[in-house]
């Protein structure tokens, strides 16, 4: 979709790109998000909308919005009409010095943010990965949807769910995200006492009064008693659809008990919802590294239904918008230089340019630098050592994956490992086999373990 093609002015695609996000970021400090870069490069390549659409796994109507609106934005900034058929020659008519691919980038207001945890909701870090923001948008629309969001740690997830929910909140819904990785330990240790903390925190998130005690019967069971307070007090007190979205549900899965019981109830919610219109109302969101490592009855787990959505690492274009929002004039040459260290790995990629822009580190500098104590990722790669030097076993498996050449198969790993190290971010998993995340911690991790 962004590939290096030579257009007649000889400038090309990725290249036309760059230099009018760098145009449209110093007159609005935005750029251009995913969807509407791939209609403008499809566009300058000369395709037609239908397989813009089939590249960005969308609808032809979708991307005529799309186009529409960004031939609008591009008509106000260029202020001449600017459409399909002549966006090539208007932006050729344009000022030569403000279209040029190495635009000096050094009038970009330095606002920029530390990539530190969830990006919030209307930020212009945000790198949007279609189809998925477009696809969580409109299942959630759906009576009694369930989605799985699916990455390791610091890839999106959480930064993804703000915006579904915020999504939801603006199409009348109401919302409730839970992050289970702050649930005391304590109340992991009694399914009674786990499924009435969850009912408690759903009731206060509607604002509503507790009234677990007209509910909650020992006779009936914790899930006949949790289901009772949902469909008798909960749920009819919705005027509208519920959103409720669990972040970090690996936690559960440290605790079979509740594992085996929870996933049930919350999978047996969703069939409940194709004939109930009152669980209609109920639309879950479960975010998660992996579907854990404790067998689950294939008719009562919630991981072989609904949704499932995988977050990919970022690629070259995506990559290429980032650099250009912290204001960096970058070609692709360079974009592949930070891509061969970290790949497309979310926060990796982020905490770099934040760096190389609030620092004026050049990239050489940079990369130079990377798995020395003095870098920039030194304490993100202590802390993973630290973990892993408390965990031998763990410690000895990463050592074997960054000690093996390319060409050598990978050590077999339990799942408990698995489970462990992907939660971590730092394995891929291809196919059956596993592989180190990326060349920075093959690098680093065979020096040190």
């Amino acid at each position: 979709m962004l590939s290096r093609v030579q257009c007649q002015s000889g400038m090309d695609a990725t290249a036309a790109l760059d230099a009018l996000n760098r145009l449209i970021f110093a007159k609005t400090g935005k750029q251009l998000n995913t969807l509407q870069s791939a209609v403008f490069c499809g566009t300058w390549l000369g395709q037609k909308y239908q397989d813009i659409a089939a590249s960005c796994h969308c609808s032809d109507a979708h991307i005529k919005t799309v186009g529409a609106e960004l031939w609008e934005l591009l008509s106000q900034l260029l202020g001449e009409p600017v459409s399909k058929k002549n966006l090539r020659s208007a932006l050729e008519r344009w000022d030569a010095a403000s279209f040029l691919p190495d635009a000096d980038p050094a009038s970009v207001t330095c606002d920029w943010e530390f990539p530190e945890g969830q990006v919030r909701v209307g930020s212009r870090f945000y790198i949007q990965r279609p189809p998925i923001e477009d696809r969580c948008y409109q299942t959630l629309l759906q009576p009694g949807a369930l989605l799985r969001i699916k990455a390791p740690r610091q890839m999106g997830k959480t930064s993804l769910l703000a915006r579904m929910l915020h999504h939801a909140q603006q199409q009348g819904m109401r919302t409730i995200m839970l992050d289970l990785q702050f649930v005391d330990s304590k109340i992991f240790q009694d399914l009674d006492r786990f499924l009435q903390w969850f009912c408690a925190r759903v009731t206060r998130g509607l604002e509503l009064p507790l009234q677990l005690a007209d509910y909650w019967h020992d006779i009936f069971g914790s899930k006949t008693s949790c289901k009772d307070y949902f469909e008798g007090y909960l749920l009819p007190q919705l005027e509208q659809p519920l959103v409720l979205a669990l972040d970090e549900v690996d936690e559960v899965f440290q605790y079979p008990e509740i594992a085996d019981n929870f996933f049930a109830l919350l999978r047996g919610w969703h069939e409940d919802a194709k004939n109930n219109e009152l669980w209609q109302k109920l639309r879950l969101v479960l975010a998660h590294s992996t579907e854990g490592y404790i067998p689950l009855n294939i008719n009562q787990s919630p991981f072989n239904v609904g949704l499932p959505i995988e977050l990919p690492e970022f690629n070259a274009a995506q990559i290429s918008t980032l650099a250009h929002c912290y204001g960096l004039a970058w070609q692709t040459a360079q974009v592949e230089q930070l891509m061969n260290l970290v790949g497309g790995h979310p926060y990796l990629t982020h905490i770099a340019l934040y760096h190389m822009a609030s620092e004026q580190l050049p990239l050489e500098a940079f990369l130079r630098l990377a798995l020395t104590e003095a870098g920039l990722y030194s304490n993100h790669l202590r802390r993973h050592l630290l973990v892993l030097q408390q965990q031998p076993q763990l410690a000895s498996v990463v050592g074997q994956l960054a000690r093996q050449s390319a060409t050598e198969t990978p050590p077999n790993l339990t799942a408990v490992e698995i489970f462990q190290l992907h939660r971590m971010g730092l394995i891929q998993l291809q196919g059956s086999q596993v592989r180190l995340r990326c060349e920075l911690y093959r690098q680093y991790f065979s020096d040190r373990l």
